[in-house]
């Protein structure tokens, strides 16, 4: 129990994902509160201070990292710019929750576990849906037995963004891309499910002319040991789609909405298994609160890191791999 005291979140960027999911999840956690904001852009972080309630805005990252009443900082920036304050803010003694992807290559992703190492602070990557209690209930079905042998994983994120043409993931300097901004997830995921780390990647990607040349979408086969593959596809210019299912021997569990879902939406998955299936629900729960009330545990010692920093240099591994296949065009090897 956390006795009521609470862990001081610093807000580095007015993104997106942290004005609509990161930020309501922290105020909905048990352990934490939103102490202040910033920006570089002075009229947009006090007007987005005042509409979600933030005590402090700051117009620039070093003034909030300079204030010593923040015990973390989530960085939801721009992925070129996550080493760089992510070094910073270990070096300003924050323990940093970092936007994934994590980095733009697993050299960087060392770089920043190093760092925060140094510095005596805890680094997460903000994979919320790893947070769910789902999860956990897949993986205890996986270890039952009751779908057999894992044969095979299928993971599927795709949305249509293609018109947004000032978006910062249509830029390569930037850290664009559909792989780096959600490919990402089906290969966490398989991962986390197998508990092993891939051995080989192939992709085949288009780059889109119209989008500076980053992939619009992606598809994959990433190699497991045993013989298991992921196969994935992750897409900013498709329809829709957010799902894993995992293929055993005896079943399969499907997921329709694997990676992201509304806080007020039940959580479902479905097991098919020797001719039957049923459906496991889960009460309506915010993720973004649970992967909060991780950290802030974590950082109090009272809990061991569900997901170690170095979880997330293994995923840019395999997302470095990924890449360097889809413009090569050749199937790339992990090494051990």
């Amino acid at each position: 129990m956390n006795n009521g005291k609470k862990l001081r979140w610093g807000i580095v960027g007015c993104a997106g994902i942290a004005i609509g999911s990161v930020i309501p999840g922290i105020k909905q956690s048990q352990t934490g509160e939103v102490a202040a904001i910033a920006s570089r852009d002075e009229e947009k972080v006090k007007a987005t201070a005042e509409k979600l309630d933030i005590p402090v805005a700051y117009s620039s990252y070093e003034a909030l990292l300079a204030d010593d009443s923040i015990d973390a900082v989530y960085i939801p920036l721009p992925n070129h710019l996550h080493k760089e304050w992510t070094i910073r803010a270990a070096e300003a003694g924050k323990h940093v929750l970092c936007e994934k992807p994590f980095a733009l290559t697993a050299e960087e992703a060392e770089e920043m576990v190093e760092a925060c190492r140094k510095a005596g602070v805890h680094l997460a990557e903000a994979f919320m849906y790893r947070h769910h209690p789902r999860y956990d209930r897949i993986k205890e079905i996986i270890a039952s037995g009751e779908i057999g042998t894992i044969r095979g994983i299928h993971g599927t994120f795709t949305f249509n963004s293609s018109g947004a043409k000032e978006n910062v993931r249509f830029h390569r300097h930037m850290g664009g891309g559909a792989l780096y901004d959600i490919g990402c997830y089906p290969l966490s995921a398989a991962r986390y499910i197998l508990d092993k780390e891939p051995v080989a990647a192939t992709v085949q990607a288009f780059f889109s002319p119209q989008h500076g040349d980053v992939d619009m979408m992606a598809s994959g086969l990433v190699e497991f040991p045993d013989s298991i593959g992921l196969t994935f596809d992750c897409a900013m210019w498709a329809a829709g789609r957010n799902t894993l299912e995992i293929l055993g021997t005896e079943g399969r569990i499907h997921l329709p909405s694997a990676f992201v879902s509304a806080p007020s939406q039940s959580a479902v998955f479905t097991v098919f298994s020797k001719g039957e299936q049923r459906e496991e629900t889960f009460e309506p729960i915010n993720q973004y609160a649970l992967q909060a009330d991780d950290f802030a545990r974590t950082v109090w010692g009272e809990q061991q890191p569900r997901f170690a920093p170095e979880d997330a240099v293994s995923n840019m591994k395999i997302l470095d791999a990924c890449l360097l296949s889809a413009e090569q065009r050749i199937r790339v090897k992990l090494e051990e």
